[in-house]
């Protein structure tokens, strides 16, 4: 754990007083060490939802909500989506430095050497009704294959990390175009040698024996930028619950379909799809932007305003810019003129504009724009959030492995402030009313 020291804080209890050292990371923010809290006073911490408390100390990735910064290892997410390719931030995020020409060549080599699943997975998908979530599909396959390989469980963990990362990385792209595939009664598409990892994907999804997929380099673009724009966002709630299942031990791959597993909440992942279920509603109701800024602020409307605010930038979402340029980008490369494109761009300014946005500083966010992108695509709604998982994955990957190796893992095991009833007389049932 690399941080300095800032002094400390005084706790006062009954009269007592307690000193609580203060620690500083590389921001500059401040964080109050309540680790011996409970020991010294027999008081702990009260924090629904953890929002006033660090976890860990992670060199992953840094989000300032106020300044609208994000980093992986140290570098800006508009420099990485700009300037590389997705299967490069990966290798970032998960050695901890961008590859060289021959660390990358080798890297995507055993991406498309491990692409493939077991064949005797494929009898999985036959069991699974039809329209099934892809999201259900995925998260089950990636915790089964821990059956298929049981390296992973080695003691020594002597399995070599590129090998344990580009499986994982490379299956769950396949996975979840097997999944869409099951989902619309489609034959399965195997991956191809000479397909990089996004246009891979890409075929998978959309070529059939009847209709070939002519690989388009703008698409391919822009899902590589959109997947970068995910790959990781400190501890958030898929990567906290990774984190969370990983400190008992468990293997990567049941971590990860935990994860997955809490990415497809619509107040996480699923908030794309929310997103563009919003923007239809609204163009079914008469696309009358007005009334929805109205119903944004009556509490006692029901009404939530999808892609809005975050729960840790106070400013613009910088991913949310880069979605934002992406989309048009696409929409123009393929000469598509979408109205719920038009209908965002005119709710985003008119919110903006707003006196009630501005003061609670609810600015879009990377919802906002990205399931219109893969809306052009040809990418069904109930796909978005299991993009959303495989651009993740590198991140979870990481943030699993830096735990492993933290001197100071425990097993999470949050308290509670128990507000239940004590001492209840016990009735046999024969006298319960």
């Amino acid at each position: 754990m690399e941080n300095s020291s800032s002094g400390n804080a005084a706790l006062i209890v009954e009269d007592k007083k307690y000193e609580l050292p203060i620690l500083v990371d590389r921001e500059g923010q401040c964080f109050l060490d309540i680790r011996q809290l409970a020991k010294s006073t027999e008081i702990t911490a009260y924090d629904p939802g953890f929002a006033n408390t660090a976890s860990c100390a992670s060199a992953v990735s840094l989000v300032n909500g106020t300044e609208g910064k994000l980093l992986y290892r140290g570098y800006p997410v508009e420099v990485l989506a700009e300037n590389c390719v997705f299967v490069e931030v990966a290798y970032l995020l998960i050695h901890g430095k961008l590859p060289n020409a021959e660390e990358r060549q080798r890297f995507s080599d055993l991406l498309n050497r491990h692409s493939m699943i077991h064949e005797d997975m494929r009898a999985f998908f036959h069991g699974y009704p039809e329209h099934s979530h892809p999201m259900a599909i995925l998260s089950a396959m990636v915790v089964s294959l821990s059956s298929f390989y049981p390296e992973i469980e080695e003691e020594n963990r002597s399995e070599e990390l590129d090998i344990t990362a580009t499986r994982l990385l490379s299956k769950l792209r396949t996975i979840a175009a097997f999944s869409y595939k099951k989902s619309v009664g489609e034959p399965i598409v195997y991956p191809r040698r000479d397909l990089d990892y996004c246009s891979n994907f890409l075929n998978m999804m959309f070529s059939s024996p009847v209709s070939d997929y002519e690989v388009d380099p703008v698409i391919v673009a822009a899902l590589n930028k959109l997947l970068i724009l995910h790959a990781d966002h400190g501890q958030n709630c898929s990567t906290s619950t990774v984190r969370l299942v990983g400190s008992s031990g468990v293997n990567l791959y049941a971590s990860i379909s935990a994860g997955i597993c809490a990415l497809w909440g619509q107040l996480h992942g699923g908030a794309n799809q929310e997103v563009i279920e919003m923007l239809e509603q609204i163009q079914r109701d008469g696309g009358s932007v007005d009334r929805v800024i109205e119903r944004a602020q009556d509490k006692n409307d029901p009404f939530r305003l999808m892609g809005f605010g975050h729960r840790v930038y106070k400013t613009y979402d910088p991913r949310a810019r880069i979605a934002k340029q992406t989309c048009k980008e696409v929409l123009a490369h393929l000469g598509v003129s979408d109205p719920l494109l038009d209908l965002a761009l005119v709710l985003e300014e008119k919110a903006l504009a707003h006196p009630f946005f501005q003061e609670r500083k609810l600015f879009p966010n990377i919802d906002f724009y990205t399931g219109i992108t893969y809306r052009a695509m040809g990418i069904p709604k109930d796909m978005y959030t299991v993009l959303f998982a495989i651009g993740r994955l590198p991140g979870w990957i990481a943030q699993w492995l830096e735990l492993q190796q933290d001197p100071e893992k425990k097993i999470g095991r949050p308290g509670q402030m128990y507000t239940g009833e004590q001492g209840r007389p016990f009735v046999p049932v024969s006298d319960r009313p």
